[in-house]
Order: C-alpha cells, then structure tokens, then sequence
C-alpha cells in the first residue's frame, strides 16, 4: 500500500510539489496566526485554532483550487467537498490540540505541526481524486503523467 500511495505520488510530483508549496505557506500563516491569537489576544491555544482555522481554509481552497490542481468545475460543489474534509480535519485538530496541549502539556506550537504534517499525508488524495476532480476525468490513478 505504501509504495503504490508512493509511485501514486511520483507520478503527480508536479501537481504535489505544487500542493506542497501551498501547504508551506498555510502552515507559515498558520502557525503565525496561532501565535497572535495565543500571545498578542490572550487565548487559549485550543480556542487559538478554532479562530484561525476559518481564514485558513479559505486560502487553502482558492490557492489549491487555482494553483496545485488548477481545478476548473464549479466551485460551489468543490466548496461543499472540501469544507466536508475540512471539517474532518478540523475537529481532528481541535482534539489534538486538547488532547496533546491542555491534557498532556505538549507546547501547543509542536502540537498543531504535528497535526498539520498528518492532515497533508490525507489531503492530497482527497483534493486530488474527491475535492477537485472533474466528473468526466476518466484518466486512471497511477497513469495519469500530465499533472
């Protein structure tokens, strides 16, 4: 499973390196839009999240939709998959960050870059063949080079 999930990914390097970039510079925002909601506002780094999260994934959809997949189809139906994984995510990093920050002590900066490297290794396939994938694309999953 992983060295197909791995060719599957040599395959759309151009595609992931693409998707890849937007994820740095979501994490770089991310990340320092937690630190100013936690040091500058005074909030809990669980509440931090639940904050910055929305401006998040609204760069994280325009910026895949247009640059990584350049994702044509309707945005509307698009908006509603991605918001569906989204939300997966979300309540996935709210746990987390309780879970490994309020119960266990873990600095809540190592804890969120923890959460959004696992949250990368599912997005990819989820954007690519759920969240962006155009209903007539018939190309199969490993023979499709032109991404």
């Amino acid at each position: 499973m992983i060295k197909k999930y791995l060719t599957y990914l040599w395959f759309h390097r151009g595609q992931f390196v693409r998707y890849f970039s937007v994820g740095i510079s979501a994490l770089f925002f991310d990340m320092l839009s937690l630190w100013i909601l936690k040091e500058f506002f005074g909030l809990l780094p669980v509440v931090a999240v639940v904050v910055n999260q929305a401006f998040i994934l609204l760069y994280v959809f325009l910026m895949n939709k247009k640059m990584s997949f350049k994702a044509g189809g309707e945005a509307h139906k698009q908006m509603i998959k991605f918001l569906t994984v989204a939300l997966g995510n979300y309540i996935f990093a709210v746990f987390w960050m309780w879970l490994f920050n309020h119960k266990f002590g873990f600095n809540y900066l190592l804890v969120r870059m923890a959460n959004i490297a696992l949250a990368v290794s599912w997005n990819f396939l989820l954007y690519k063949e759920w969240v962006y994938k155009v209903k007539n694309d018939q190309i199969p999953m490993v023979n499709d080079q032109n991404s």
